[in-house]
């Protein structure tokens, strides 16, 4: 289940998928096969190639993308999540979900 964006922020992930650009889209998520990690970060593109290419700089592998709907993307969770977005300058889609209500 995913929760924590607001529409016009996955309509944006949409578009730019869709428009052949890497895009990234983290909101929280629940998956009791992976205890620890409450957030995932979508990296999409519907340039499979492009995509796949972007992924072999950090050791993604094509077999992981998920490719079942008009969006495919890699998940990110846990520590590999927080080293690619601070890697593409995106870490402050992560800190947003993860600073506590008194920051």
């Amino acid at each position: 289940m995913a929760f924590g964006i607001r529409r016009p922020e996955l309509e944006r992930w949409k578009q730019n998928v869709q428009n052949g650009q890497i895009s990234f889209l983290t909101h929280y998520w629940v998956d009791y096969r992976f205890p620890g990690c409450n957030t995932v970060t979508k990296v999409g593109c519907s340039d499979i190639d492009k995509l796949a290419d972007w992924g072999s700089r950090y050791g993604l592998r094509r077999e992981w993308m998920d490719l079942r709907n008009d969006y495919p993307h890699f998940d990110l969770f846990g520590d590999r999540q927080a080293e690619i977005l601070n890697a593409e300058g995106h870490l402050d889609q992560l800190t947003r979900l993860t600073k506590s209500p008194n920051e």
